[in-house]
């Protein structure tokens, strides 16, 4: 068993060579990967429809508070409490999706978290005049459904995808997202205009549609065979990996990825029994636990949810004043990125882009700092076109390098760097950190903006250029290789920046 960076490794541990180049992008594969992600579909589309609804008149005057003058407003403690029980439903979601997915199985996890998504929605739905508490519950429901899918969706994807195509098909769950948010603005764009509840219940209920489609079309897919294979079923497993590789199930590649399957399921046997605690104290866990955590609180910390939140004061400065169309301009723009983004991720190395991205992200944040406090006139931004044209085109080219790189990779790279006894567990505490910190950040930044305007953007400029570091000291470089090799390389220890050109065969007996 390995242990430590100068143990041998027994003859029949070797990890087994990459297959990525033996596998085709088979159509089994990209179609598993496309249904699996309707669950981000369902975190986006909760997610981008709320700040349509606030502008809502029927909206507010059923959940706003009335004013002196006869209108209705939200102040900041309702509304970001509306807003943020979505993140904390979420965050208790995560936290319980790795013991469900264990117990219940990869597949059926999906399948009953999406159902409970329902639930979410009719408690929303249902809500009367002045229970806006009962709203931010059904929110909270919701949230518990699609902060467990976050977890639940790319694992069984990371589990059950061929190496050449594994960071391609998890990435699909964040074009997903993206799309989901798309689709919630369109939605909320097309009924916006109703007199009546339909113009709030109207986009509400339609995520109803997306929760039974993924309940129920998972459920005619196989189940995750590394799951299956520590359940007993090999032969299962056999033909699952041939079927979404493209390959023989006795072809030498399936042979091979099996005997890595089998050989990390004896070495965890081999070990004392698995504790929870463990998923800390194993080997280099906490260096993996922790690694994972701050990759996912980075992504949130990019920051760009903030251009989603305030993309209309932003917009302002040229004049464009209706709030559907600003999300439309910043929903598209991530969208298209996202889909030349999987073109990239497939093609370029995990660390290189995760670094390129977050350059990329702090340059835009720091002039959107100093743009936006010493140029722009806050009183009249249309007196200062230029500065405005120039916020606009830094959020969009910010949203754009999220789009393409930590928005998709991210996901994929936390579900690669775990061995299967603790995959669960501990991607359900990574995916937890990045909903804390959504959660943190849509609720307190309308507090901060207040108190120091554009310079917001240096909190995540800063950010930005810690997520830099972070991957170029500690992440070790996933493309191409199976989970047993990955596992393999933090075991032994593989200087990150020299992870890219590690060969499985280079480890001695």
């Amino acid at each position: 068993m390995i242990s430590k960076p100068e143990a041998k490794l027994e003859p029949g541990d070797t990890p087994a060579l990459s297959n990525a180049a033996e596998q085709t992008i088979s159509f089994a594969a990209c179609l598993l990967g496309t249904v699996a992600s309707a669950g981000g579909f369902m975190l986006g589309y909760a997610s981008g429809q709320i700040s349509g609804f606030f502008p809502m008149n029927d909206f507010a005057q059923r959940f706003g508070e009335e004013q002196a003058d006869g209108t209705f407003l939200f102040s900041a403690v309702r509304q970001g409490t509306i807003v943020g029980f979505l993140d904390i439903g979420c965050l208790l979601g995560a936290l319980l999706a790795g013991k469900l997915a264990d117990a219940a199985g990869r597949r059926w996890a999906i399948s009953l978290m999406a159902f409970f998504g329902c639930v979410g929605t009719a408690i929303e739905i249902s809500a009367s005049r002045g229970r806006w508490v009962q709203f931010a519950l059904g929110r909270a429901v919701t949230g518990v459904s699609v902060g467990s899918l976050a977890v639940v969706v790319p694992m069984y994807q990371a589990e059950s995808s061929p190496a050449a195509v594994r960071g391609l098909v998890v990435s699909l769950y964040q074009l997903l997202v993206t799309l989901g948010i798309w689709a919630a603005e369109m939605v909320n764009w097309a009924t916006e205009a109703r007199a009546d509840s339909g113009c709030w219940r109207i986009p509400n209920g339609l995520g109803v549609i997306w929760a039974l489609a993924l309940g129920v079309g998972i459920l005619f897919f196989p189940e995750s065979p590394r799951h299956a294979f520590r359940k007993g079923h090999a032969e299962e497993a056999r033909h699952t990996i041939a079927r979404l590789a493209g390959l023989d199930p006795n072809s030498p590649g399936v042979e091979r990825e099996m005997a890595a399957i089998k050989a990390k399921l004896d070495e965890e046997r081999r070990a004392a029994e698995t504790r929870w605690h463990d998923m800390f104290t194993g080997d280099r866990m906490l260096y993996r636990v922790a690694l994972g955590v701050v990759l996912e609180a980075c992504m949130q910390l990019t920051g760009v949810n903030f251009f989603f939140y305030y993309g209309t004061t932003v917009f302002k400065s040229t004049g464009i004043s209706n709030s559907y169309v600003t999300q439309l301009v910043f929903g598209s723009v991530n969208v298209v990125c996202t889909v030349a983004g999987l073109y990239l991720i497939h093609r370029a190395p995990r660390r290189a882009a995760l670094i390129g991205g977050a350059a990329c992200m702090m340059a835009c944040f720091f002039v959107y700092a100093f743009v936006g406090h010493y140029s722009l006139d806050h009183e009249d931004p249309m007196r200062t076109p230029a500065a405005g044209a120039v916020l606009i085109a830094v959020s969009c080219l910010a949203t754009a390098a999220f789009a393409s790189t930590w928005g998709l990779l991210v996901w994929s790279v936390v579900a690669e760097m775990y061995p299967s006894q603790y995959r669960a567990k501990c991607m359900a505490l990574a995916t937890a950190a990045n909903l804390l910190w959504n959660f943190l950040i849509s609720f307190f930044t309308r507090f901060i903006t207040d108190a120091i305007d554009y310079f917001y953007g240096f909190v995540f400029a800063c950010s930005c250029a810690v997520a830099v570091l972070v991957v170029f000291f500690f992440l070790i470089e996933p493309k191409g290789r199976t989970l047993e090799e990955i596992d393999t390389m933090y075991i032994l220890r593989v200087p990150p920046n020299k992870s890219g050109k590690w060969r499985a065969e280079d480890v001695r007996h």
